[in-house]
């Protein structure tokens, strides 16, 4: 729709409006006036016939009549007003001399019609019509109704009292059809003006807009020319009026526009360059959830090529009867982003979504939807995980080897010793076979013990609720504990918040809020935890209070162990978690519980932390997938160390 057809069809509007407004009071206060005009004249002629009726009957007590018989009394009126020539002259005068009137009577108390300008109806008894004040006082439209109606005649009276007694009615008719052909000169009349007048508006419109927007057609011209990257008119060369500032102001931003596509050109080959090399299918959308740009694998995601998709909105690419569909087209509607959901597509891939919404100043300006192949993924993490655990194998391996290298040293220098004296029986040869064979005894058991850390381990996934762990791990510990002078207390989410419980409660706490589910092997994630806190107890050489803690943090499940110990020092805090380094030899540390416990959190796709200060303590921070955001793994029943 044009701004001209805008602007003639809002003037030509509002003129009618008037016109017709006028018109409607005009025409109101017209038929009004009419309408009081025939009630005045009806009302002025039946006066008129109830007076020359009154003179028509002379005083009847100086005639032969009985006054006494009212029968005679009404047969002798009757006579009286049949018999006289100015009231019979004067009914004739009455419809012949106004436009409006129908009829006129003369009628007794029993409705009959004692004069009658119908000669056809005198003696006969007239049917009652309605009054003409229904028609005077009814409204405008109910008014022209009435009249533009079936035809009807309206009476107006007066009672009629001769000798001093009631004896009838005079009655005078008004007809629709005359009060119609008094009306439609003057209506029509009207409606030729309004018409008139609405012609003349639409001119007036067409005029006016033509005026108007005349000068936007030269700035559309400079538009066009901007947009073609052809000159615009200078400074010089600008006029001085309104239209001229703004034509020159569409010159310098025609010259910025140029500037800015040019830039603009270049980001976007830049950019689908690295569209077309991304892995992940990626589609942005604007604010009205229409796509701006669609990365080349997203092509095999939707299966349509990015032609079709660009420029569309998102009911339009997705349907509610996929899966994708059903996930995306919600969260768009609710404006709710979506965190890595899984779903398997139709031929058999699994696929993860996310779906995060941009923001500026906290105004939504647009979406970013991400699509990738869930097998890829797992491939690339599984990737990761092996070069952790390679990483962790090889410190572990560096010390195993700093281990066997003692025990190999002493078998060398013993067995050279043995076979210098075997010969000669020397007394001392028992002494040096007894410590060749605790030498190997204890070489076999560091060795044992790398098969075990290194060998595969089934894992018998189950989800646990986390609290629970924790709460069997402080029981178990509650005794090593309180032989240290440590208190174990539990802080774990209820409704109330954070509850504090002492192990001896642990087995009675309600946990009344989501549980903390997380994927499991019960028994390895227990010893992982119990040797945090027996690490944690034993630092604790003066007692005091270890803290076990676990709550949520977005999709993942984060547990502390919390101690006032001694703290690690900082030359030992890049090597706790290697194989066999401890800081505890006095006290019989084995180097194992701490390269066991991160050894566990790999195999369950974890991580652990620390924070220490020494003198103050050390917090172990132990993060696992939440088991509603962890996807499904085919190889979750065997994980390789």
């Amino acid at each position: 729709m044009s701004r001209k057809f805008i602007i003639v069809f809002v003037i030509t509007t509002l003129f009618t409006a008037l016109v017709v407004g006028f018109s409607w009071f005009y025409l109101s206060q017209l038929l009004r006036q009419r309408l009081q005009w025939a009630d005045e004249t009806a009302y002025q002629l039946t006066t008129q016939l109830e007076y020359a009726a009154s003179k028509a009957v002379p005083d009847l007590s100086s005639t032969h009549v009985d006054t006494e018989n009212p029968k005679a009394m009404r047969i002798a009126i009757s006579y009286y007003l049949q018999t006289d020539t100015n009231l019979n002259d004067m009914l004739e005068s009455v419809v012949g001399n106004s436009r409006i009137i129908y009829d006129a009577a003369i009628i007794d108390l029993n409705g009959i019609a004692i004069l009658d300008t119908n000669s056809a109806l005198k003696g006969k008894s007239l049917p009652p019509r309605p009054p003409l004040s229904a028609l005077h006082d009814a409204g405008f439209r109910r008014q022209l109704r009435m009249i533009y109606g079936p035809s009807t005649v309206y009476d107006a009276s007066i009672g009629l009292d001769l000798d001093g007694q009631n004896f009838g009615s005079v009655r005078v008719g008004v007809s629709t059809v005359f009060l119609r052909n008094e009306l439609t000169p003057k209506l029509q009349q009207a409606a030729f003006f309004s018409v008139l007048a609405v012609f003349c508006s639409l001119v007036l419109a067409a005029v006016v807009s033509n005026v108007a927007l005349g000068p936007l057609k030269a700035i559309a011209r400079d538009l066009d020319s901007a947009n073609a990257g052809d000159p615009l008119p200078d400074e010089e060369s600008s006029r001085d009026d309104e239209v001229g500032l703004v034509s020159l102001k569409i010159a310098h931003l025609g010259r910025r526009i140029r500037n800015t596509n040019e830039i603009f050109s270049a980001l976007k080959d830049n950019v689908e360059q690295v569209m077309t090399k991304m892995q992940d299918g990626l589609m942005l959308f604007t604010r009205d959830k229409r796509v701006v740009l669609v990365s080349a694998s997203a092509e095999k995601f939707l299966k349509r090529p990015r032609r079709e998709i660009l420029g569309r909105t998102a009911e339009e690419i997705f349907s509610d009867g996929s899966v994708l569909g059903a996930v995306v087209l919600p969260a768009f509607q609710k404006q709710r982003p979506l965190v890595q959901y899984e779903f398997e597509a139709a031929d058999g891939r699994r696929v993860q979504v996310s779906l995060d919404f941009i923001q500026e100043k906290g105004t939504p300006i647009g979406a970013l939807l991400t699509m990738r192949d869930a097998e890829s993924v797992r491939r690339i993490e599984n990737e990761i995980e092996i070069s952790r655990r390679l990483s962790a194998s090889g410190r572990m391996t560096r010390g195993v080897a700093h281990e066997v290298k003692n025990p190999i040293n002493a078998i060398g220098i013993h067995l050279q010793l043995l076979q210098n004296k075997i010969r000669q029986e020397d007394p001392e040869t028992r002494r040096h076979m007894d410590i060749i064979g605790n030498e190997i005894h204890r070489l076999d058991r560091v060795v044992q013990i790398l098969v075990d850390f290194t060998r595969p381990r089934d894992l018998r996934l189950e989800d646990v609720d986390l609290r629970i762990i924790l709460e069997n791990v402080a029981v178990l510990a509650a005794p090593d504990a309180a032989r240290h002078g440590v208190h174990i207390a539990l802080q774990l989410p209820s409704e109330e918040g954070q509850i504090t419980l002492a192990p001896s409660l642990a087995a009675r706490a309600t946990h009344s809020v989501d549980p903390l589910l997380v994927r499991v092997d019960s028994d390895l994630m227990k010893q992982a935890i119990l040797n945090l806190v027996l690490n944690g107890v034993q630092s604790m050489i003066e007692g005091g209070t270890l803290t076990l803690k676990a709550r949520r943090d977005d999709e993942t499940i984060l547990a502390e162990v919390l101690d006032q110990g001694c703290g690690i020092p900082p030359d030992a805090q890049e090597k706790i978690f290697e194989l066999y380094y401890t800081t505890k030899r006095d006290e019989g540390g084995s180097g194992i519980g701490l390269a066991q416990t991160y050894q566990i959190m790999q195999w369950h796709y974890g991580s652990v932390e620390f924070d220490s200060i020494v003198g103050a303590g050390t917090t172990f921070r132990l993060r696992l997938p939440a088991a509603s955001a962890k996807p499904d793994r085919k190889r979750d029943q065997e994980i390789t160390a």
